[in-house]
């Protein structure tokens, strides 16, 4: 198994293709060859959950049975396709999952995968869909866990993605090993909005996964946050 987050940013002009992508490419990849589960995500504009979005990036993660597969999308998919030619810049992470908990729509798209990560840049996705009772609780923490995140040792960079405004929201953050990963979730104030999610029971589905990044290409806003991080 192999899962790819590929993060497309549009120029302006091209935002209402990248709207219609979000419609369009549903049937593509429904039918994609080795593909067992994917998601077509919007962003935020401050990389983790946002209610502001920004209308010039959106991303695709999926879940491929092996690299032949991925490898197949990417250079002859439709939907790649689309992204060369109305896409700006796109960045690609991909990446063997190592460690999940909890379902997305009902299923475990990565399995139970209980691995040792080893050395190395490593991925965290969180994701959830937040009850509306519980919105307030939620929004009103992001800003204050954010500026945690960006400021703590061994961040290299996030992205904020969902499925839906304000309700279906994911953070996948990149971090230079598990210790820093560590350090900052079970180390810092985060720890103690963890347990407020818990207490309160703010989500009526959660998932959180952990992931060895093997493969870094293409940019984002004009760099590759992983340049020179990963072992060839």
């Amino acid at each position: 198994m192999i899962v790819s987050l590929t993060i497309v940013r549009y120029r302006k002009t091209f935002v209402p293709f990248a709207l219609l992508a979000m419609a369009l490419h549903r049937l593509p990849m429904w039918l994609q060859t080795g593909c067992s589960f994917w998601k077509l995500l919007g962003s935020g504009r401050n990389g983790t959950f946002d209610l502001q979005p920004d209308w010039q990036q959106w991303g695709l993660l999926a879940v491929w049975d092996d690299r032949e597969d991925y490898d197949r999308f990417a250079k002859k998919s439709f939907v790649s396709k689309w992204w060369r030619v109305l896409g700006r810049e796109t960045w690609t992470l991909l990446c063997q999952p190592m460690q999940s908990h909890g379902k997305w729509d009902g299923k475990e798209p990565f399995g139970k995968p209980n691995n040792a990560m080893g050395d190395g840049p490593m991925g965290v996705l969180t994701r959830a869909t937040i009850r509306m009772s519980r919105l307030k609780n939620f929004w009103s923490h992001v800003d204050e866990v954010a500026d945690l995140m960006v400021e703590a040792p061994g961040y290299i960079t996030s992205l904020g993605v969902g499925e839906a405004p304000v309700y279906r929201q994911a953070t996948f953050s990149v971090w230079e090993s598990m210790e820093h990963m560590k350090a900052f979730a079970y180390g810092s104030k985060h720890a103690e909005v963890i347990k407020k999610t818990r207490s309160e029971n703010w989500y009526s589905e959660e998932l959180f996964a952990r992931f060895r990044i093997i493969e870094s290409s293409g940019t984002i806003n004009g760099k590759d946050p992983l340049a020179g991080l990963l072992k060839t």
